[in-house]
């Protein structure tokens, strides 16, 4: 009877001692947070904000730079947790990619997700994406916050299924000229709300004129664009000091939207090229200016 209480505590102790072990490694593992935009809201509403219209053929979204924003929005917000990805839902007829859906799919860190397109240009089944894939990476435990960019009150469930096995929901919201843009349902149930104004959104949505600017010298190639990126990060290397410069290292691969932005102003004037929808030329660009920037710590 000794022995078999004896044999009986010893199995206890070794059952404790894996349970600790279990939490002391789920202790040591960071938080994860995705970011789930809705893009049929994210055109109608930074449309309207920023150029008055929500017809997508009016205006030009530099989702690029808006996805690198973001991102960093969310690096601020959710400050000990690492970035997932960030899925992209949009509408499409017979789900086949446009060039501009191919474009931002072909970022780093993006996930594009393809609803239908109907005659009426309503997007159809993409609300059933988000929760399925929002309930799923909770249910395993892939995310512990989601940043979720739509109005939609039909994604009250997706909000709920994650809720449901653990995951805190936050809402973004793009600020509204006038009244409101997100169901009320909606901003009942999620953990938290914050609204993205004007500022936010006036570098990367502009209204499309008849004929877009190309400059005059042709397309450049990656590598003048990548000259042009070590250029401008050893000009500010001596303006901007480097202290300020080295700061923004720990960000690498990614810039804070307003440096992005500055960048790439800055990148268009010497080559008199917009690098606007040129994701290509985009990052040719970022990794001339960290190539430089890295070379000097």
């Amino acid at each position: 009877m000794n022995e078999d209480l004896a044999a009986l505590h010893a199995r206890i102790d070794r059952t404790n001692e894996l349970l600790q072990r279990m939490l002391a490694e789920v202790a040591k593992t960071p938080s994860t947070h995705a970011i789930f935009v809705d893009a049929g809201y994210l055109y109608a509403a930074a449309g309207r904000l920023v150029t008055g219209t929500e017809d997508r053929r009016a205006f030009d979204l530099d989702a690029e730079g808006l996805i690198d924003a973001l991102i960093d929005r969310a690096r601020t917000i959710f400050a000990d947790s690492r970035l997932l990805r960030v899925y992209w839902y949009d509408g499409a007829r017979r789900r086949i990619h446009t060039a501009e859906q191919q474009t931002i799919a072909e970022l780093p860190d993006v996930k594009v997700r393809l609803g239908n397109l109907n005659a009426n240009n309503q997007q159809k089944g993409v609300d059933s994406l988000i929760r399925t894939d929002l309930e799923s990476l909770a249910r395993h435990r892939a995310i512990s916050d989601a940043a979720l960019l739509g109005g939609d009150e039909d994604l009250v469930s997706a909000v709920e299924a994650a809720q449901g096995y653990g995951a805190r929901v936050h809402l973004w919201g793009i600020e509204a000229p006038e009244g409101r843009n997100q169901a009320e349902p909606l901003l009942w149930e999620v953990d938290s709300q914050r609204t993205l104004d004007l500022d936010f959104f006036k570098p990367y949505v502009s209204r499309r004129t008849a004929l877009a600017y190309e400059g005059t010298t042709g397309r450049p190639t990656r590598e003048d664009v990548r000259f042009v990126g070590a250029q401008i990060a050893a000009k500010w290397l001596v303006a901007r000091g480097r202290e300020t410069m080295v700061e923004l290292l720990p960000g690498h691969p990614y810039l804070p939207g307003s440096v992005d932005q500055d960048l790439l102003v800055e990148a268009e004037g010497l080559l008199q090229y917009s690098l606007r929808g040129q994701a290509d030329l985009r990052r040719a660009l970022r990794d001339g200016f960290w190539d430089h920037l890295q070379a000097q710590y």
